[in-house]
């Protein structure tokens, strides 16, 4: 593992990294930030998505020998002391672990549904712009095995730093798309085959009593107001029964809860 010392802040080889919150903001044209151990091993070991260079606190680098060891491509490594990595990040960085990532071309929704396995689980995201729960709903998504997630034009950016941190890295992994109407894909999805099932407080069914299929998409809306009412009007609804008195759990609860049961045991 060759590394770089950083002892200026304003060294332009770390400029990717400079005041990361306001940047978080307004965007990196193309790039995004992975941030700690578990969400750069997922970087530097996937497919997907290709790291640009990596800064370290200096204390944390005896650590990541490993990672960097496993990882088929080297990239540059940048080391800084506290200070300096401070200045650089705009705040205090208690991870120490960051990295500059590429986002490259994304994917489209024809792409990830034509290489789908014949038995398929998908998740279809809307309006879920809360980057914790998007983050949440990746991880999930990654934990029980689905294919792909769908996002809507409403959803936050699953490659925003804090939900690829929530996911811990499962954003970096799982196959996603943006669907421009979560309608249109519906019918799409119908046509492939796939049972759309609508997740909603005031679900008609109880997820218990529909057996998981060859070909599963689950529609997951907002909190507080849900899926839209012409989405619910055209798939079967799904309710997760809660105790008496109790109305319902966070989209990223109901997630898992969800997506356990439609997993297959053999996925």
């Amino acid at each position: 593992m060759d590394t770089i010392r950083i002892d200026d802040p304003e060294d332009p080889r770390v400029a990717p990294y400079l005041d990361i919150r306001e940047r978080d903001v307004v965007g990196r044209q193309g790039r995004f930030i992975a941030e700690g151990k578990v969400v750069l091993n997922v970087l530097l070991n996937g497919s997907r998505f290709q790291a640009e260079s990596v800064l370290v606190l200096e204390n944390r680098l005896a650590g990541l020998e490993e990672v960097f060891d496993k990882a088929p491509l080297r990239v540059p490594v940048y080391v800084a002391g506290r200070e300096v990595m401070d200045r650089i990040a705009g705040f205090p960085i208690h991870r120490g672990i960051l990295a500059v990532g590429e986002k490259g071309t994304p994917l489209q929704v024809d792409d990830i549904l034509r290489t789908l396995p014949q038995k398929a689980l998908i998740v279809v995201a809307v309006g879920i712009a809360n980057h914790d729960n998007l983050g949440a709903i990746f991880r999930n998504a990654a934990a029980f095995g689905a294919d792909a997630v769908f996002i809507d034009p409403t959803c936050c950016d699953p490659l925003y730093r804090k939900a690829i941190r929530v996911s811990v890295g499962a954003a970096l992994k799982v196959p996603f798309a943006a669907a421009p109407d979560p309608a249109s894909l519906a019918a799409d999805l119908t046509a492939c085959g796939f049972k759309s099932f609508a997740l909603s407080p005031s679900g008609v069914t109880d997820i218990r009593d529909v057996e998981p299929g060859e070909k599963t998409a689950l529609y997951l809306g907002t909190e507080g107001e849900g899926l839209p009412a012409p989405l619910l009007a055209r798939m079967q609804t799904l309710r997760i029964n809660m105790a008496k008195g109790f109305d319902s759990v966070n989209v990223a609860a109901a997630s898992a809860i969800a997506l356990h049961h439609f997993s297959a045991n053999d996925r």
